[in-house]
C-alpha cells in the first residue's frame, strides 16, 4: 500500500449541494425553502407545538384524570449513620433536635427515619414513620422508639 493508492470509502465525498446558484446546481431559485410562507423566510424559527396561531393540540385536548403529587405527604428521610455522626448516647430525638443539627431542612409533612448505616448507641427517637430495620437497630442498642400520629389538620398547623 502507498499513500497515491489510498481513496476514501464508496460514498464518503460527494459534491455539496450550492443553493441559489442557478437551476442546474440543483437547489437554484428557492433553494428548497419552496414559495413565500413563514418557513421561507430568513431567520426562520418556527418553535415546537407552533401552529401559526392556531390554538396548539396539547391545549385544545381536555385534561383528564387525577394525580395526587399535590396530596402526596412529604417526607424528610433521616438515617441512622446521620443520628451516629451527630448525636450523643442517650440523646432524645425528635423533628426540632434534627432541624438544630441540620439534618432537617425546608417544609415537609413529616419525618421518616431510614435503617441505613450502623447503629452503636442508644437512642430515644420520636419521630412520624421508621423503617423496621432502623426500629430494630434502635432496640437492638436498647433504645426506644414512639411514633407520632398527627392528623393533616395538625400538620398545616405546624
Amino acid at each position: 500500500m502507498k499513500l497515491h493508492t489510498l481513496t476514501y470509502n464508496k460514498g464518503a465525498k460527494h459534491r455539496i449541494k450550492r443553493l441559489g446558484k442557478g437551476e442546474s446546481s440543483g437547489l437554484g431559485k428557492t433553494a428548497g425553502k419552496g414559495h413565500k410562507g413563514q418557513k421561507a423566510r430568513t431567520g426562520r424559527n418556527v418553535r415546537v407545538g407552533f401552529e401559526g396561531g392556531q390554538m396548539p393540540l396539547h391545549r385544545r385536548l381536555p385534561k383528564r384524570g387525577f394525580n395526587n403529587t399535590t396530596f402526596a405527604t412529604k417526607f424528610a428521610i433521616v438515617n441512622l449513620c446521620q443520628l451516629e455522626e451527630r448525636f450523643d448516647c442517650g440523646s432524645a430525638i425528635t423533628e426540632t433536635e434534627l432541624r438544630q443539627v441540620g439534618l432537617v431542612k425546608g417544609i415537609y409533612d413529616a419525618v421518616k427515619l431510614l435503617g441505613n448505616g450502623e447503629l452503636t448507641k442508644k437512642f430515644t427517637v420520636s419521630l412520624d414513620k421508621i423503617s423496621k430495620s432502623a426500629q430494630e437497630a434502635i432496640t437492638k442498642q436498647g433504645g426506644s422508639f414512639t411514633e407520632l400520629s398527627r392528623k393533616p389538620a395538625e400538620k398545616a398547623a405546624e
